[in-house]
Formats: structure tokens, sequence, C-alpha cells
């Protein structure tokens, strides 16, 4: 089936409808660790530009006063903590707490008062406090960055949907190891979960929500 064919179809069964954003947005990125990012890792690739558009869309967040969240995922030495995930993917178990991999990419240049949190699978809702920090800020919308787009992305969209919290997903500003994948992902998401758009488009959002006070940390 030719990717038209397969437009007209998700078209009949009428899929891919827009979300209803809000004014209170967050940029949401997921895993954009050294792990992930640092072609030297087991883990990682060169996700060079999707670091570089997402640290162009962070500026502007930054520069409104809008909550920023980053994940990353870590296990203890023991690697108990990965269950059953650490089987199907072993190499995960270089993400050791405290070592490099888990930090976070600097070229983010992440803020003291921007929250990291710690996941041990993919969905950077699974068995973390993700929603009580988007709540706790009066989060309505997310803007969601990071890698994988076929693994954490993915999960991540799905759940945010679940959760009630709308999501914008630039396709700049996400990244996979493979094209087919990534390309394949962004179709789903778009059609189920998301609305996937540019980095200019959610850039725009951005700019044009009410800007916010920060709270002093």
């Amino acid at each position: 089936m030719s990717d038209e064919q397969a437009r007209e179809v998700y078209e009949r069964a009428r899929l891919g409808g827009s979300v209803t954003l809000g004014e209170r947005p967050a940029v949401l990125v997921v895993d954009f660790s050294c792990g992930f990012t640092d072609s030297e890792s087991t883990l990682g690739a060169d996700l060079t530009a999707e670091v570089e558009a997402t640290a162009r869309l962070l500026d502007v967040a930054r520069s409104r006063g809008l909550p920023v969240v980053f994940t990353t995922i870590g296990f203890e030495p023991n690697r108990k903590d990965g269950a059953l995930w650490l089987q199907k993917v072993p190499s995960l178990g270089e993400l050791e707490i405290g070592g490099r991999w888990v930090d976070i990419d600097p070229r983010l240049e992440r803020r003291d008062d921007e929250t990291v949190v710690v996941k041990k699978g993919a969905s950077a809702f699974f068995g973390t406090n993700l929603t009580a920090v988007l709540v706790s800020q009066g989060v309505d919308t997310v803007v969601l960055c990071g890698a994988t787009t076929s693994g954490c992305i993915r999960a991540t969209a799905i759940d945010l949907l679940q959760n009630g919290f709308p999501a914008l997903v630039p396709r700049e500003c996400v990244g996979d190891r493979a094209q087919a994948p990534h390309e394949a992902n962004l179709f789903d998401i778009q059609a189920k979960y998301a609305d996937v758009v540019s980095a200019d488009e959610a850039i725009a959002y951005l700019e044009s929500v009410p800007e916010r006070v920060r709270t002093p940390a």
C-alpha cells in the first residue's frame, strides 16, 4: 500500500482530527540524554539537528516563562529496577544513575528550576510523578520533543492523550535511529494521539499564549 493509499484509508476511517490546544503549555523533552544523543553510546545516534531544533524551541518557551520538563532513563547499579525492559533491550543497562549517559544533553542548557523526571519505562508517565508535575504548574497542553520517535515519544504521546493533555509533536524536534520507524510512528501519532506539526508552527503557538511569571525556586 502506498503512502497516498494509506492516507486515504485513514481519512475514510476519520482518523487524524486536531486536538484543542490550551493557553498554559509546557515543553516536555523526553530522553534527550547523552545516552541517546551521543553516537559513542551504544544506544546513541547523531541527533544534532533534532537537539538544535529543540534548543531553539526551548529558547522561546523560556523567554515566555513557560514550564520546561525533561525526562531521562536511569537504573540502579543492580539493574533490578529495569525489570523486563532490560531483557528486551540489554543496552539500557548502560544508563546507570550517576553516569554520563543519564545526563541531559548539555546543548539544551537545562536550568536549575527545570524538573528532570527519571523513568524506568518507555512512557514518561509510567511509574513517575509527571502528571503531578504538570498539574501543579497548571499545564493544559504539552509540546513533546525528544527520542526515540518509535519508542518513548510514541508511548508518551499515547499517555498524554489518555491523561487529558492535548499535545503537539514538532517533527524536527523528535528523532530515531532509523528513518523508516521514525516516519511510520509520526504518521501514526498524527492519526491517533497528537498533532504532528513543524517546529515553526509549535514556536508560533508558544509565542501566541500569555506569558507566565516564573515562581522563584
